[in-house]
Formats: structure tokens, C-alpha cells, sequence
């Protein structure tokens, strides 16, 4: 089966804002985003990518846009499913404002058991990208070949419920993996199990540095800034 190439959206302004963008409209790119959307090219360059499927949001629609100039024989296929996670009232406010609100305890401790106001519950998010995942799977073998290899351009979250779903992971504990801005993980796909073999790649270990301002214990919902 398939090799799965996730990629997270580079840093958006709302990443910089310290914003949950969710589905919020008319988030882009910051100045360091599109940088790391520009290398983006470079650094798949020795992968034969057969198909590139990106969340319509703009953020991934602009990470990947850099991709698909390098590459004129590739077609960009829009997917809903790999989309945010449909925050609700949540969606737009700054995320130093939620960590009070008692639901953010459940987010992080018990994500299975977390639903947004006026969205969609975590379980839902992962259940409707592992169907995605699994139906592009098919869709790509049957097209291309079982040694075919294709990009998904992501969420934070998204991704690191579909490593969780790949390694059998309790949904409870995704919240343990971290994937940064344009990091690339990649999953293996065989007949009885899927194998993690890159998990938030970003070729720059500057982020493992000791930082002044150590970060908490909590897991940046949405998926954090990156490094400084």
C-alpha cells in the first residue's frame, strides 16, 4: 500500500497571533510560513509524489501552492475531511483566554470525551480524516501503484489523530505528539499495519534548544508557533 507524506501547514498568523484559527476565514501565512512553504520543494525533491491532497483552508492551500509550481505535473486535490477541526465557538479566540475554560482540562486529559460548542467533537475529527486517509489510500494504489508515494497537506491536530490512529495510539493520548509548522511526517501503509517512519521532520533541531520560557505541560491545541 501507499507511502502517506503529512505535511502541516507553515506558521500562519493566527499560530503568531496565538489564536485557535479553526475554520475562521482569511488565515494566512506569516512572513516565516511562506519561507517555510518555499523550501517545501526542495526538501521532498528525491520523492516521486503521485498525488498532492490538501485541507481547503488557505494556510495549506498557500503551503503547498510552492510545491505544485515546482511540480506542473502535479494536480492539488481539495479534501474537506483532512480539514480543521471544526472548533465552534472557539474558533477565532486566543488560546490564553481558553486555557481557563474547565472544557481545555478535557481537551488535553480526556480528548475523546471532548466535543467544541457549536463544533465537532475530537473523536469526530479523527474519525472522518482516518476515513479519508484510508479511502485515498485505495484510491492512489489502485491509480498508481502499491509503492506509490502521496502528499496530504494538514492540521496540527488532524495530523497527530491520524499517528495516533496508525500506531494505535488511544485517542487520550494524542495529545503527547507534537508535529511543528511545515514538519513532515510519513507513514508506510502494508496489508496488515501501517509503519511511523518520519514523525514531524523539519530538518532544523533548533527547536530542541533550551529555551528561556520553558513550555508547559500542556499540548498547544491546533498545533503550536514552532520554534522561535
Amino acid at each position: 500500500m501507499p507511502t502517506l507524506i503529512l505535511v502541516r501547514h507553515g506558521r500562519s498568523t493566527a499560530n503568531t497571533a496565538g489564536l485557535l484559527a479553526g475554520w475562521t476565514p482569511g488565515v494566512a501565512l506569516d512572513e516565516r510560513g511562506a519561507a517555510q512553504a518555499a523550501a517545501l520543494p526542495g526538501r521532498l525533491a528525491d520523492l516521486p509524489l503521485a498525488e498532492v491532497v490538501t485541507s481547503p483552508l488557505q494556510r495549506c492551500q498557500e503551503t503547498v501552492a510552492p510545491l505544485l509550481a515546482a511540480r506542473p505535473d502535479l494536480t492539488a486535490h481539495t479534501e474537506d475531511r483532512i480539514g480543521e477541526c471544526d472548533y465552534g465557538d472557539w474558533s477565532g479566540r486566543k488560546l490564553a483566554e481558553l486555557s481557563d475554560e474547565p472544557l481545555m482540562e478535557v481537551v488535553q486529559q480526556h480528548p475523546s470525551a471532548a466535543a467544541f460548542p457549536g463544533g465537532e467533537s475530537m473523536r469526530a475529527m479523527q474519525t472522518r480524516a482516518a476515513e479519508a486517509v484510508r479511502e485515498w489510500n485505495a484510491r492512489v494504489e489502485r491509480e498508481h501503484g502499491a509503492d506509490a508515494v502521496y502528499l496530504m497537506c494538514s492540521h496540527g491536530d488532524i495530523i497527530k489523530s491520524l499517528v495516533a490512529d496508525a500506531i494505535g495510539l488511544h485517542l487520550d493520548l494524542f495529545q503527547r505528539v507534537s508535529v511543528e509548522p511545515c514538519s513532515v511526517t510519513a507513514i508506510r501503509f502494508t496489508r496488515l499495519r501501517p509503519f511511523l517512519v518520519r514523525l514531524g521532520d523539519t530538518g532544523d533541531f533548533g527547536s530542541l534548544a533550551p529555551r528561556v520560557e520553558l513550555p508547559g505541560s500542556d499540548a498547544a491545541v491546533g498545533g503550536d508557533a514552532g520554534a522561535p
